[in-house]
């Protein structure tokens, strides 16, 4: 299975650690085109390309990508762009919402019934909920 992560870069990395956990749980299921979300570093990475670069290289890996986990809980143009792209592409989609967060989730995802949505207050309840859609949809 091709993942797609998406997590936010550049609206705020305060979700980094979560992100890291998620894409470890994404790994167990297949291939995730965009580990490198959660680097620490990630500027690092995107020094060395152009915002169309990027861009170019985030949709072709959409495009190849059997299934988008998305975490939502900062607000992010790119992520929700992101989700927008793989729903028009019927792509299954699934979004992480921690309902601690500041932010409410865009009416755009969350009036969405093709999007599935795991809110939760503990990453860990969250992630065992995304492993047993994960196995369903490998199935």
């Amino acid at each position: 299975m091709k993942i797609y992560f998406a997590g936010s870069v550049r609206g705020g990395r305060e979700k980094r650690k979560e992100f890291e956990e998620i894409i470890s749980k994404l790994k167990e299921f297949g291939k995730v085109l965009t580990e490198h979300i959660s680097d620490p570093e990630i500027e690092k990475f995107e020094y060395h390309q152009t915002d169309r670069e990027i861009y170019q290289q985030d949709i072709n890996w959409l495009r190849n990508s059997d299934v988008m986990v998305a975490e939502v809980s900062i607000l992010s143009i790119g992520v929700g762009y992101e989700i927008g792209y793989a729903d028009a592409m019927n792509k299954k989609v699934i979004c992480l919402y921690d309902l601690n967060s500041e932010k409410q989730l865009s009416a755009m995802i969350r009036g969405n019934d093709k999007i599935e949505i795991l809110e939760y207050t503990d990453i860990n309840e969250a992630l065992k909920r995304l492993e047993k859609i994960l196995k369903e949809n490998k199935e």
